[in-house]
Formats: structure tokens, sequence, C-alpha cells
């Protein structure tokens, strides 16, 4: 491959965002949190009024917003979604917009080109090792126990609900495993790291150590 790629994998809460952007900073490289991209489609399709569902208006949305995804920000048609792109609306409305294949070839697309412009960069999603970089320098798979992950995700956002967050992951889980457009799967060749019990520091310890 022309550019150093490394791909982290895995689903909600597993650490992926933290660890790829601890990652990057050890390396020198950039930093794309893909996940962001997919929710900032979600945030023009309820900013248009577009039905979630509707796949055929969601694909339209997708290719044609104006994204830029950094490591602060989120800016979706010139305004900053970052926090929305949170919330609990567009947390609902992206599990369908993630499983739409033409959503998915567009931010594929963009997300490849994202690479060639920077030469490399350590990029974190769902399927970004099985998908987008299948021939990535390194393929890492992120894992933690459901408990853990609940608890890291409620942690990001003072007031949430432990419970309701881990029937959210769970709601995740299954949709993101199941659905047809480039599912949520161990990719062929990556190495996995179930992170419950490890602090973020060992966790890019490892990471880096699979470089050498």
């Amino acid at each position: 491959m022309a550019y150093r790629v490394i791909a982290i994998d895995g689903p909600a809460g597993s650490g992926k965002s933290t660890v790829a952007r601890a990652v990057a900073d050890r390396l020198g490289l950039e930093y794309l949190d893909t996940g962001a991209m997919y929710r900032g489609v979600a945030f023009a399709v309820l900013q248009r009024g577009v039905d979630p569902t509707d796949v055929a208006a969601v694909a339209d949305v997708a290719r044609s917003v104006t994204l830029e995804v950094t490591r602060s920000a989120c800016i979706v048609d010139g305004e900053d979604a970052s926090a929305a792109i949170r919330g609990a609306e567009v947390t609902t409305a992206v599990t369908a917009v993630a499983a739409n294949p033409e959503v998915r070839v567009e931010m594929v697309a963009r997300q490849r080109s994202w690479v060639v412009e920077r030469g490399g960069g350590v990029m974190e999603g769902r399927d970004i090792g099985s998908v987008v970089f299948p021939e990535a320098e390194l393929k890492v798979h992120l894992i933690a126990s459901p408990e853990v992950r609940a608890q890291r995700r409620a942690a990001e956002t003072p007031g949430l609900d432990v419970v309701a967050v881990a029937a959210d992951i769970r709601r995740r889980d299954v949709a993101d495993s199941s659905r047809a457009a480039s599912p949520l799967v161990e990719a062929s060749g990556a190495e996995v790291i179930d992170t419950s019990d490890l602090a973020i520091p060992e966790i890019v310890d490892a990471i880096v150590g699979l470089l050498s």
C-alpha cells in the first residue's frame, strides 16, 4: 500500500476514538473518526426534513452534503454540529442512515480520498479494516464487555443513565452486525484487543508494539 493506514475497528464504547487519537499522536499521523461522518450525514438528513429510512432521499443527502470532520469538530453544510451529532435524535437516526448502502459507498469514497490527501492516517470505525482499507498496514479490532462499554459511554455525557446506554449499545450492536452493507465484523488478519481491563496507554502501547 502506498499510504500508511492504521485501521481501528470495534463496537460502540470499545475505546476506538480515544485510542485512535492517541495512536495517531504517537505515530505522528492524522486521525479520522469515520463514525462522525455518518452522524454528520444523519444530522443533515434531519436538518433537511428527510425521513432517515427513505433510502433514495438519504443517499442524495450523503452525496450532496458538505462534511468537514476534524479532531475537535464536525462541520455539516457550514454549521458546527459537533455537539448535535452526539445527541439522542442523531443517535437514533444514524442507525438507518449508516445501513444505507449508497451512503456507505459515498462515505467510503470520501474516507479513501482523505487518506490520499494526507498520505495516510489512523482511521477508526466499524468497517475500516474489512471494507475501506483491507490492506491497511495494521488492522486492530477492539472489544470490551458490554458493562464496561456502557459505563464509558455514560461517563462521556454526565446525566446519562447507564442502563439506558447499555440498551442502546445492544441495539447498535445488533444493527451494526446484521446490516447488509459493510456490517461490523472482525476483519481478516485483524489483531483483537480486549480493552475491558486496560488503561488507554496500555492499549496504545500494545497497538504500536504490533508495528515493530
